[in-house]
């Protein structure tokens, strides 16, 4: 099953170091919007509010839900997201900023039979 999104090593590390240092489940949002916004966003789960237009793109780390803004969706929906970390100082919204890193997406084009399977998940969704 083609996966829509998936995390890197360096993130699940991340990851899992989160989830123990808050004792709490996280989620992730990337909105598309400006500035900030165009980045994965951490957030504790229970501070976190779903909107009407968000996508559940898949889970990372086997339990982390990855949501995206559907007009962000509409646009990448060829790629396949990865979850990825960097040394740097991200935004004071996301939780893992105090930690001096930075969740970031990296894409990959999916193939045209992949395209084809994720066509086919999109059409379930609705």
């Amino acid at each position: 099953m083609v996966e829509r999104v998936v995390a890197t090593d360096k993130a699940i590390e991340l990851i899992r170091s989160l989830k123990d240092k808050h004792q709490a489940d996280i989620v992730f949002h990337q909105s598309g919007g400006c500035c900030e916004g165009s980045k994965p966003m951490c957030f504790l789960a229970d501070e976190f509010r779903l909107g009407q237009v968000d996508k559940l793109l898949g889970y990372v780390d086997g339990d982390v839900p990855f949501y995206m803004h559907e007009s962000l969706y509409n646009y990448s929906k060829h790629t396949q997201h990865i979850l990825d970390v960097v040394d740097s100082f991200g935004s004071g919204f996301s939780i893992e900023a105090l930690e001096g890193k930075s969740f970031l997406i990296r894409a990959r084009v999916f193939s045209d039979d992949e395209y084809e399977e994720v066509k086919k998940i999109i059409a379930q969704e609705q």
